[in-house]
């Protein structure tokens, strides 16, 4: 049995932080170039319709991912801690726990969505030109949620052990081989936008293989036992506690989604919500390495909060913060710069370029405030503060984003729409600082020993 764990107590922060850091971006950078590629190959190879179906269908697969996240995270959060206070049964138990609810709960959503699969659609903006494209792609990818899941809450687990490396290959593997699947099902095979569905799926059970593989064989911290799968109840309730603020971003997220592409569909029509679609897939690319510092640190900052090393947990805070805003700066100074490059890469529908350009240069006005809002929402789940996490989630979709929309699209039409997003951005950020700030005082009052003499 390998212990990953012990590192993230001893090395030094700053190659520690860029050791758990690099792994994750990487795998993330090529999840965000398979959302890129399948955009161009659905674009490209079946048409605009057939991208504004999967535009249409990103609201429900937020759902399956917030559900994901909610145990991934929270349970994640309780592995790291666990490991740092040297207790590796209940980070064993905690496995077990979190695979038994995925298998659960994904096979329920995979039974509910499928019969509700055309209200739900219509519910989230889908239009009658839309609708069969976006029921082809669905369908299939919800029958592949158990794989998604599973892939999806295992790898948090395995870096929460220290593992970045192998977490980052479950994001490659699936990447690499979905990209690569995408013209195969949709060029040869003639499958259409469902061809594209068909290629996510293989390519997240072979991650599933790759995982299963991984933690029977030895090169685990974990040695989880038949009875670990039994759910226990304290760690099922901490799990959705610190997992909540995920969850609620998600679902806020999706049900975004779906009212922002209904909105759009009344003031801009089918042409505005593939924009829309781009830009969201724009945005994934750009910002990815900046999520990939956060699940980076947040291992780091909840082991040492769990080994009371509280000056380790405030060191790699500061360097996360430092250098996911220089990210998200630079980001934002791309997407001003070229905007329209960028969006011919996936369409060339002009209306689309233009529409896209218009909106890409209002939109990313206060984006450079995300690193320290993304930054500040890791450190809350990592020390397990589900309340200021959840607030922090549900603050800028749900209390600032949807009725900033439905306020400007009144007076101002379709470019309402868009002025919504810096507000909202702006907003958040300021009350991210309030509540951080609040939050990190925990980290500078000295705690009793783990094990007191």
């Amino acid at each position: 049995m390998s212990d990953h764990s012990k590192r993230l107590g001893e090395e030094r922060i700053a190659p520690l932080l860029a050791r758990m850091s690099i792994p994750a971006m990487t795998g993330l950078l090529v999840q965000a170039v398979y959302n890129l590629t399948d955009a161009f190959f659905v674009g490209r190879g079946v048409g605009s319709t057939a991208l504004a179906g999967i535009t249409i269908a990103l609201p429900v697969q937020l759902i399956v991912i917030a559900v994901a996240q909610t145990f991934g995270i929270g349970g994640s959060s309780i592995i790291s801690r666990s490991l740092g206070d040297g207790d590796k049964d209940r980070a064993n138990r905690t496995l077990g726990t979190l695979i038994s609810l995925t298998a659960v709960s994904s096979i329920l959503i995979a039974i509910l969505g499928t019969v509700f699969l055309s209200p739900l659609l219509r519910l989230f903006g889908s239009t009658e030109t839309i609708l069969p494209e976006a029921r082809a792609y669905l369908q299939v990818i919800l029958w592949g949620g158990p794989f998604f899941m599973f892939a999806m809450a295992t790898s948090a687990a395995v870096r929460a052990e220290g593992n970045a490396r192998v977490a980052m290959l479950t994001m490659v593997i699936s990447g690499l081989l979905n990209i690569g699947l995408d013209p195969l099902f949709i060029y040869v095979f003639k499958l259409g936008v469902a061809g594209a569905a068909w290629a996510t799926v293989i390519s997240q059970a072979t991650t599933v293989i790759f995982l299963i593989l991984y933690l029977v064989t030895g090169r685990s911290t974990f040695r989880v036992r038949l009875r670990d799968f039994i759910p226990v109840p304290n760690i099922v309730r901490e799990s959705f506690a610190i997992g909540a603020g995920s969850f609620a971003r998600m679902v806020a997220g999706s049900f975004a989604v779906a009212f922002i592409n209904r909105t759009l569909g009344m003031f801009g029509g089918d042409a505005a919500i593939t924009t829309y679609g781009i830009i969201n897939r724009l945005f994934q690319f750009l910002f990815m390495p900046m999520f990939g510092i956060i699940q980076g640190m947040m291992p780091i900052v909840g082991y040492n909060y769990g080994a009371r090393s509280m000056a380790r947990a405030r060191h790699t805070i500061r360097l996360a913060n430092v250098v996911t805003t220089v990210m998200s700066v630079a980001a934002t100074l791309l997407l001003f710069l070229i905007p329209g490059w960028l969006l011919g890469l996936f369409t060339k529908d002009p209306e689309v370029i233009d529409l896209g350009t218009q909106a890409i240069r209002v939109v990313i006005v206060a984006l450079p405030t995300v690193g320290f809002q993304v930054v500040a929402g890791g450190v809350f789940q990592a020390l397990g503060r589900a309340m200021p996490a959840f607030i922090l989630a549900l603050l800028r979709q749900v209390i600032l984003l949807m009725p900033l929309i439905w306020i400007l699209r009144e007076t101002m039409g379709l470019a309402g729409v868009w002025t919504a997003f810096p507000i909202a951005d702006g907003v958040s950020a300021v009350v991210s600082a309030i509540l951080f700030f609040r939050v990190s005082r925990t980290l500078r009052e000295p705690l009793s020993p783990v094990h007191p003499e």
